[in-house]
């Protein structure tokens, strides 16, 4: 990765072993970024090392590491190797998220169709790739490319793309853009960017 500040990086041997576990470095160790994703052929040791850290309350900026336990495992003669991720999807915000929707939108477009049988669309263009899902309606709206809709919404009267839209929402007269719409929420609006949560209403 580019910028490895914001996460847990390794450093590498000659023969592809990890030789060091750095949290959030402030100055460049590696750019080989811990994603999160493990793979341990024994789980109970794993659960020692965590307890261990527990038990003597070993944390760093008030957090627990799994790279100390990682590193204690090391220091006990255990060795570890890496993975390569060719793209890597964060949804720590909500701009991340709109874009990793993006990302997986593509892919699944190539895979399955993603939009549900069940789905009512009426007077409607599609420009994908989409998804949508089971027992939405949308009326009299353009939608996409690269918009996701949960299922049970209702959209009506709109232009929407680039956009994520969770279950049981109500979306009306609005022209939204790189935006995401939590769960149950009622707009009806003009042009907008939205970053709105559950159970949010909003009537402009």
């Amino acid at each position: 990765i580019d910028d490895p500040s914001a996460f847990g990086v390794v450093k590498l041997n000659n023969e592809g072993v990890i030789t060091d576990f750095v949290e959030k470095p402030k100055d460049f160790v590696s750019d080989l970024a811990i994603i999160g994703i493990y793979y341990f052929k024994d789980g109970e040791n794993l659960a020692n090392e965590l307890q261990y850290l527990i038990d003597n309350k070993i944390t760093e900026n008030g957090e627990y590491q799994l790279t100390n336990a990682l590193e204690n495992m090391k220091q006990k003669g255990l060795q570890f190797k890496t993975g390569e991720v060719k793209e890597w999807l964060d949804c720590g915000n909500y701009k991340a998220t709109i874009h990793s929707n993006q990302r997986v939108l593509e892919f699944e477009e190539e895979e399955q169709d993603t939009i549900s049988p069940n789905a009512t669309l009426e007077n409607v263009i599609i420009i994908e790739p989409c998804f949508i899902g089971d027992n939405v309606v949308i009326k009299d709206s353009l939608i996409g490319p690269h918009v996701s809709v949960g299922a049970n919404t209702v959209i009506t009267n709109s232009m929407i793309k680039n956009s994520i839209i969770q279950l049981d929402s109500n979306i009306d007269n609005a022209n939204i853009s790189n935006s995401m719409i939590g769960n149950k929420v009622v707009y009806t609006g003009r042009s907008k960017t939205l970053s709105i949560g559950d159970f949010t209403e909003i009537k402009e």
